[in-house]
C-alpha cells in the first residue's frame, strides 16, 4: 500500500551557504577570473564601449583596474548596444586603442573590429556581465582554466586533415549538415577560443566575460569572414525555443536551410508565423555552444543558453523584425538577429561525437577530469548544471 504524502513536510536537499567566510571565499574565487581576463598592461590604452544600462559599478570595476595600472581609460558611452557597426565618429578613438571592452553587438562581426584586431588588438565582450552582482555567481568563479581545457578536447574531436560533415539532429526530427572543409577546420580552430584561451593575452585575442560562451561550433571565421563565400548547409532545424519567446514552442517548427539561407519555416500556429516572417531569407552567422558547466542551462536570454551541450542558432535576419522590437526593445542585440535554442542536440563531426543528447563529450574527456580533480569533486564541477 503506497505511504501517504500529503501532509509531509520537510527538507531532504541541502541549502547554499551563508556563512560571511564562505562567501567572501566565493567572491575571490569570482575575482580570481575577473583580474585574469581583465589583464590591462601599464602601456595600453584602453577603449570601454558601453551603453546607458550597463551597471554603472561594472564600469567602476573594469576601470578601477586599468587605473591601478597606470591607464587611463577612454569610456564611449551610447544609448544602446545594438550598433550594427562602428560610428564614424567613434572610429578614431577605436583605432588607437590596443586593449577594447565592449557591450556593442558589432564587436565580433563588424570588418572594422575584425581588421583591428588582425592588427593586435584584444577585445573582451561583456554580454553576460551586465550586474557587479553577477561576481558572486557559480558561472563567474568556475575556473577559466578548465573552460579552456574543456574547448581543446572540444576541437580535438574535429577531423583534420579532410573534408566531413558536422551533423546536427534531435528527437524533434532536427537533420542539419554543414559541410567542412579541411581548410575551413583549420581556420576556425586557430582562434585563441578554440585553443582554449580564455584571457586575452596573445594579439589579437577575443574572449568573453562572464567566462561562459565558448567559440562558435560554426561561424564565419571558417571562411575568413569572406560575405561571398557561400557554405552549402543544408536541412531542417526544429529548435525547442527562441531569446524572445515567454516559453518553449508549443508547436514543432521547423526552419528549413539550403545553400547558407533559410528558404522557409514549416509548421502552424502563432509561434510558427512569427518565425515564417522573421526568419526567411536569414543566414547562419554563428552556431555557438555552451562550455561552462555553472551557467544556467535554461537562461536564454540575452544569447542563448551557455550550458554545456547547450546550442543556439545565430540567424542574420533579412530585414529588421517587427515582433523584436515589440518584445525586446532594448534588445542588447538588434532587431536584426535572433538565436533559436535547442537543449538536446546530438552533434557530429565525421565519425566523432561532440554532442549526444545535450551532453558535451569532452566534459568526461580524462584530461579535463583530472584538471577537474585539482579544484574539487568533477563530478560536481562538471555534471551538475544549474537551471
Amino acid at each position: 500500500m503506497a505511504q501517504q504524502q500529503d501532509a509531509f513536510v520537510g527538507t531532504a536537499m541541502p541549502q547554499d551557504s551563508t556563512l560571511p567566510t564562505v562567501l567572501t571565499g566565493q567572491h575571490f574565487e569570482g575575482l580570481e577570473n575577473f583580474f585574469r581576463t581583465f589583464c590591462v598592461r601599464n602601456d595600453d590604452k584602453m577603449v570601454f564601449l558601453c551603453d546607458r544600462k550597463l551597471d554603472p559599478q561594472v564600469i567602476a570595476a573594469i576601470c578601477g583596474v586599468a587605473r591601478a595600472r597606470g591607464v587611463k581609460p577612454w569610456v564611449i558611452m551610447s544609448d544602446t548596444t545594438q550598433h550594427t557597426a562602428i560610428p564614424d565618429e567613434v572610429r578614431p578613438i577605436l583605432e588607437k586603442a590596443t586593449f577594447v571592452v565592449s557591450t556593442w553587438f558589432c564587436s565580433i562581426i563588424d570588418p572594422f573590429c575584425i581588421a583591428l584586431r588582425k592588427k593586435g588588438q584584444r577585445w573582451v565582450k561583456i554580454t553576460y556581465f551586465r550586474d557587479i552582482k553577477l561576481l558572486d555567481t557559480p558561472q563567474a568563479r568556475f575556473p577559466i582554466d578548465i573552460v579552456g581545457e574543456i574547448i581543446r578536447q572540444t576541437a580535438s574531436l574535429y577531423p583534420e586533415g579532410s573534408a566531413f560533415d558536422l551533423r546536427f539532429s534531435d528527437s524533434r526530427g532536427t537533420d542539419f549538415t554543414i559541410p567542412f572543409t579541411a581548410d575551413m577546420r583549420q581556420t576556425m580552430l586557430k582562434s585563441n577560443r578554440w585553443r582554449g584561451k580564455m584571457t586575452p593575452e596573445e594579439p589579437g585575442s577575443y574572449v568573453h566575460f562572464l567566462p561562459t560562451h565558448g567559440p562558435n561550433l560554426y561561424d564565419r571565421t571558417s571562411v575568413n569572414d569572406d560575405d561571398q563565400v557561400m557554405v552549402p548547409m543544408h536541412g531542417t532545424v526544429y529548435p525547442y525555443w527562441a531569446v524572445g519567446f515567454p516559453r518553449p514552442f508549443e508547436s514543432r517548427i521547423g526552419v528549413v536551410f539550403e545553400k547558407d539561407q533559410i528558404t522557409r519555416v514549416d509548421g502552424s500556429g502563432e509561434e510558427a508565423e512569427i518565425l515564417r516572417d522573421m526568419l526567411v531569407g536569414g543566414k547562419l552567422i554563428e552556431l555557438g555552444c555552451g562550455f561552462n558547466p555553472k551557467a544556467p542551462r535554461r537562461t536564454v536570454y540575452p544569447a542563448g543558453s551557455n550550458s554545456p551541450g547547450a546550442l543556439h542558432f545565430g540567424i542574420d535576419l533579412a530585414k529588421p523584425c517587427d515582433y523584436i522590437r515589440k518584445v525586446m526593445p532594448e534588445w542588447e542585440e538588434p532587431p536584426v538577429h535572433m538565436d533559436l535554442i535547442t537543449f538536446d542536440s546530438t552533434v557530429t563531426a565525421g565519425n566523432a561525437t561532440l554532442i549526444d543528447k545535450g551532453f558535451l563529450r569532452a566534459l568526461r574527456a580524462p584530461s579535463v577530469v583530472e584538471l577537474a580533480k585539482r579544484y574539487g569533486d568533477p563530478v560536481d564541477l562538471l555534471e551538475s548544471w544549474p537551471n
